[in-house]
C-alpha cells in the first residue's frame, strides 16, 4: 500500500497554526503549492477547515517536526503506518475456475444466440473471456465450432442470474422494442368501427296491421263471387 497523507489541506492548516515550519516545507509535505500555504496562513484560503493533527493520526512524530523546524532544508517524512490496508485489486475479467473453462465457449454461443443485444465487453465480463474468442465464436471461426453446444452460463455456474439480468437490462436500455410479427389483436377502438351493428330483434308478438288483413280478405271474397257468376 502506498503511504499517503490523510486530508492534506486540513493537515496544512494544523501545521501552519502549530509549527514554525516554512511554507515550502508544509507545501512539500502536504502536496500543495507554497502560495496556497501562504494563503492559508493569511486566512484567504481553507476558511472553515478544521486542522488535523498529523501526530495524533500517527503520520508525523514530534521529533520529525522539531528536526524540520531547525533545518529549513529538511523534508518532512511520513511515519510508517501501524496498520497496512491492502490495496484494492484492479478490476479485471471474471476469474473462471480451471474445471469450468472448457464450458466457456458453449456459454458464449448461448449468449450470442439468445441475447444478441449484449456487447462483447458485457459477455466478457459475464463469463471471463476475451473479445477475440467471442468474435471467433460469433463468426464460427473457433477451432471447436463444430462441437459447440449453446448452454446457459447460469446453469454452468459461470455467471449468476442477477449479473446476467443486469447486463441484459443495461443492453436493452434505450433500444426500440421490436414490432410484433404476424397476426395481432387490434385496438378496441378500431374493432368497434369494424364490427357491424347488430340487427334489432324482430318482435314476434307485434300486432298485425288490421287494415292489411281486412283488405286481403275482401280481395279473396271478390274473386270468389266473380267465379260463381261465370258458372
Amino acid at each position: 500500500m502506498a503511504n499517503t497523507l490523510l486530508m492534506p489541506k486540513a493537515t496544512a492548516v494544523w501545521l501552519v497554526d502549530n509549527t514554525a515550519l516554512s511554507f515550502e516545507q508544509i507545501a512539500q509535505f502536504c502536496g500543495l503549492h507554497p502560495l496556497e500555504v501562504k494563503a492559508i496562513a493569511d486566512g484567504e484560503s481553507a476558511q472553515g477547515i478544521k486542522g488535523m493533527d498529523p501526530i495524533m493520526t500517527g503520520q508525523l512524530t514530534r521529533d520529525e517536526i522539531a528536526r524540520a523546524e531547525k533545518d529549513q532544508n529538511h523534508r518532512l517524512k511520513l511515519s510508517d503506518p501501524k496498520v497496512r490496508v491492502p490495496e484494492s485489486k484492479r478490476k479485471g475479467p471474471r476469474y473462471t475456475p480451471l474445471s469450468k473453462r472448457q464450458d466457456r465457449p458453449n456459454a458464449i454461443l448461448w449468449l450470442v444466440r439468445n441475447h444478441p443485444e449484449l456487447k462483447d465487453a458485457q459477455i466478457a465480463r459475464l463469463v471471463g473471456t476475451t473479445k477475440s474468442t467471442i468474435e471467433q465464436i460469433r463468426e464460427r471461426k473457433h477451432w471447436n465450432s463444430a462441437n459447440l453446444q449453446p448452454m446457459d452460463p447460469v446453469t454452468l455456474g459461470l455467471a449468476s442470474q442477477i449479473d446476467l439480468d443486469m447486463e441484459v437490462n443495461r443492453a436493452s436500455r434505450g433500444r426500440e422494442q421490436a414490432q410484433p410479427v404476424g397476426d395481432t389483436l387490434l385496438p378496441a377502438a378500431l374493432t368497434e368501427r369494424l364490427v357491424p351493428a347488430p340487427e334489432k330483434p324482430k318482435d314476434e308478438d307485434a300486432e298485425l296491421d288490421a287494415n292489411a288483413v281486412f283488405a286481403k280478405l275482401s280481395a279473396l271474397k271478390s274473386k270468389d263471387k266473380d267465379t260463381d257468376d261465370e258458372e
